[in-house]
């Protein structure tokens, strides 16, 4: 059983409370937009962090992070885009991927809009966990956190940043 920390679009906004919401989580998740790697090298210092690259992440982190993440935790395949879409409307970049591959959990981020979508065409869950930086047109930051049992998605819980 594994305890999930979910965030994307930091835009290079550091906020303690990204630590203070995930103390209990056995990896964090960045899907992109990430803006500055020291935003990762203070997710490091507290846990593991898996992250993908997204549109504004140039230079160093294009070359330590790739633009599809595909792995697998537990039982569950998990398959990570920053611009990714949603169920109905995938990118086309990752649709062929997606319907190809049936990931049991798709992570994206982009639209800074929190969403949380089952897939029942090919029995996927679809998380975007909104926003957590301050660039954007969001009126409310936010985080999700997850725990992943076996090939079970439960315990999601989203967490808005004042």
């Amino acid at each position: 059983m594994k305890r999930i920390g979910l965030l994307s679009d930091t835009h290079s906004w550091w906020d303690d409370k990204y630590l203070q919401h995930f103390h209990d989580c056995d990896e964090i998740w960045h899907a992109g937009d990430i803006g500055s790697e020291i935003i990762i090298e203070q997710l490091e210092a507290f846990c593991p962090v898996r992250a993908v690259y997204g549109n504004i992440d140039g230079g160093i982190l294009r070359k330590r992070f790739k633009e599809v993440e595909t792995f697998c935790i537990e039982e569950c395949n998990v398959m990570m885009k920053h611009i990714g879409g949603y169920p109905g409307r995938y990118d086309i970049s990752i649709r062929n991927r997606i319907y190809n591959e049936k990931p049991d959990l798709f992570i994206s981020g982009h639209s800074h809009i929190l969403k949380v979508i089952y897939d029942k065409k090919i029995e996927c869950l679809h998380i975007n966990p909104g926003a957590a930086g301050k660039q954007g047109w969001q009126q409310v930051r936010t985080l999700v956190k997850f725990t992943i049992d076996g090939k079970k998605f439960k315990d999601l819980e989203v967490i808005e940043l004042k």
